[in-house]
This record gives structure tokens, C-alpha cells and sequence, in this order.
């Protein structure tokens, strides 16, 4: 049971580095598997299909509405996939689980102001050149190719190398993908390269071992962790004038995909840029810009009430 609690707590971490959730939300998961964990009681590693589906029952027998139902099972299917993709298991058992209907949250986004404040700012900040180097970069990848932060962080060094203009990406499942980049990524990857591998040098002179990762630190894994950079980008909406609560590594992509189908993108397009198994996932991002439309024609057409 104890592996339960600390399997739960690497969720719970991954969760707040990636998507910037509240307090109440990072409770909610924690309290719903926590739940899981004591019905079932034993280790969550060696669950199957048939008994997570015999809890959804249970959940239903005791009085659970079905949106209290769907938030359980979100979270239950959200923890194996993360177990699946961290490796702890091989085949996820709540794959096949079916989500009883519920309201769809829109995610949040940024504006393209934004996200250039942020660019910005981005690239001031830092003691060193090597630092702003780096933050730059990190900015204008995440940006010009809406990688999850995860992916970003444990990207391989040699990925990137001769100033390419695709890269391809190792994403959920293991499955790969190849993304764009745009020229000042490619300009930011080429500086950062430049201080990263001097740096690599001297460390190669001093007896340590070189990194194979494009980001490299002390870490456990031996790259920047994704708390790190959670916290960085909060600092630099703070800095940029842009509401800190609103940004996180997962807004920068959902802003990526929104700007890219604003200006015209085809939702396959983005679906495979985004690594979406599923194309209703990536069809989310209509009803934002849908909203956007719809917000834009109230304002400024001369037959709405509010222009009047």
C-alpha cells in the first residue's frame, strides 16, 4: 500500500509540473486514488480491467452521481496511462474503461501577445548567457512545436543536432512523430547548442560523463525536471504581465494548437502535430476559437447588441 502512496505522489507531481492544477484539483486526484487504492487494496501495479470496472460499479451501487462517476474514472484512467508512459507498467488496464458522459472542460490558452511577452522575457531572463540561452530555447521549442513538457525536457541531444528543421519526437505510447520548427527556434536552438556543449567540454575535461539529452542538469534522470520549469514560466508570466494562474508548459501547447487552427490549420494536421491518438481530443481546440469567433462577431458587428 505504501507503493500505492508513492506511485500517486510521482502522479500527483507530474500533474501540478505539466498542467499548473489547483490545489482542489491535485486533492481531487489524490482523494479518488487514494480510494482506489484502499477498495481494491492491494498494489495498484497488478490491477486488472475486471477489477477496476467491478469499483465503477461500486461507485454507482453506493449513490454516485455520474459526473462524480466520470471524475473518478478520469482520474483512474489519467494514473495508469501516466504508469504506462513512466514505465512502471506495460499495458494499462483502464485503457478500455468507458467514461460515463460528462461536460467536457475547454482548456485554458493564451493569447499570441501573450505568448510573445513571454518569448520575451524569456530571453532576458537569467544571471548568464548560458541561462538566457537556455530559457530561450526552452520557450521557442515548446512554442514552435507544441511539444508536452515531458517531452521537451528528456529530448535527446541528438535529435537536434545540424540546424534541423524537423525533429522527431518520441511521445505517449513511445510513439514517434515529427514536428516543424521555426526559424527563431532554430536560431535559439542554435545558441543554446553553442553554450550547452562548451559547458559539456569543460565537464568532459573535469572526468565527468557527457549527456545525451539537449537539456541536461543533476537530476535523477539527468535533464530538467518538470517542476523546474513549472516554476520558471510562473516567474516569467509574473515578469511578462501576464496572469501567472493562467500559464503553465500545458497552456503554451494548448496555445500552440489554437493559434495554428486560428490561422487556418487543418485539424489532422494538428492532431498529428499534437501526437493525438484520438481526433476528438484535438477537436477541443474548435470550441475555443469558435468562442473566440463568436466573442469577436458580438463586439465589433453593427447589427449586435453590444456594439450599440
Amino acid at each position: 500500500m505504501n507503493n500505492n502512496r508513492h506511485l500517486i505522489e510521482k502522479f500527483l507531481e507530474a500533474k501540478y509540473a505539466e498542467e499548473g492544477l489547483s490545489e482542489n484539483s491535485i486533492l481531487a486526484y489524490s482523494r479518488d486514488l487514494e480510494k482506489v487504492s484502499i477498495k481494491i487494496g492491494k498494489s495498484l501495479l497488478g490491477v486488472t480491467q475486471s477489477e477496476l470496472e467491478k469499483y465503477i460499479i461500486f461507485l454507482q451501487k453506493i449513490g454516485h452521481s455520474r459526473s462524480t462517476r466520470a471524475r473518478h474514472l478520469s482520474s483512474i484512467k489519467q494514473f495508469f496511462k501516466f504508469c504506462v508512459e513512466e514505465g512502471y507498467l506495460s499495458t494499462d488496464p483502464a485503457s478500455q474503461l468507458s467514461t460515463p458522459k460528462s461536460t467536457k472542460l475547454i482548456p485554458k490558452t493564451l493569447t499570441l501577445e501573450e505568448v510573445d511577452a513571454l518569448l520575451k522575457v524569456a530571453n532576458t531572463q537569467g544571471n548568464t548567457e548560458f541561462e538566457r540561452a537556455r530559457n530561450r530555447c526552452l520557450m521557442e521549442l515548446l512554442y514552435a512545436s507544441g511539444m508536452r513538457i515531458s517531452e521537451l525536457m528528456s529530448l535527446p541531444v541528438a535529435t537536434v543536432r545540424g540546424k534541423p528543421k524537423m525533429i522527431l519526437i518520441k511521445g505517449k505510447g513511445g510513439k514517434e512523430r515529427l514536428v516543424p520548427l521555426s526559424p527563431p527556434a532554430i536560431d535559439a536552438l542554435v545558441q543554446w547548442l553553442k553554450f550547452r556543449d562548451e559547458k559539456e567540454e569543460l565537464s568532459f575535461k573535469a572526468g565527468l560523463k557527457r549527456s545525451n539529452f539537449l537539456f541536461p542538469s543533476n537530476s535523477k534522470n539527468g535533464y530538467l525536471t518538470r517542476n523546474w520549469f513549472f516554476n520558471k514560466i510562473k516567474s516569467w508570466a509574473t515578469e511578462a504581465g501576464v496572469k501567472s494562474e493562467n500559464v503553465s508548459p500545458h497552456t503554451i501547447r494548448h496555445a500552440f494548437a489554437t493559434h495554428l487552427l486560428s490561422n487556418g490549420a487543418d485539424l489532422r494536421v494538428i492532431q498529428t502535430l499534437l501526437g493525438h491518438s484520438d481526433i476528438t481530443t484535438t477537436e477541443i481546440y474548435t470550441h475555443i476559437v469558435n468562442d473566440k469567433l463568436k466573442s469577436t462577431l458580438d463586439e465589433h458587428h453593427p447589427l449586435s447588441t453590444k456594439s450599440k
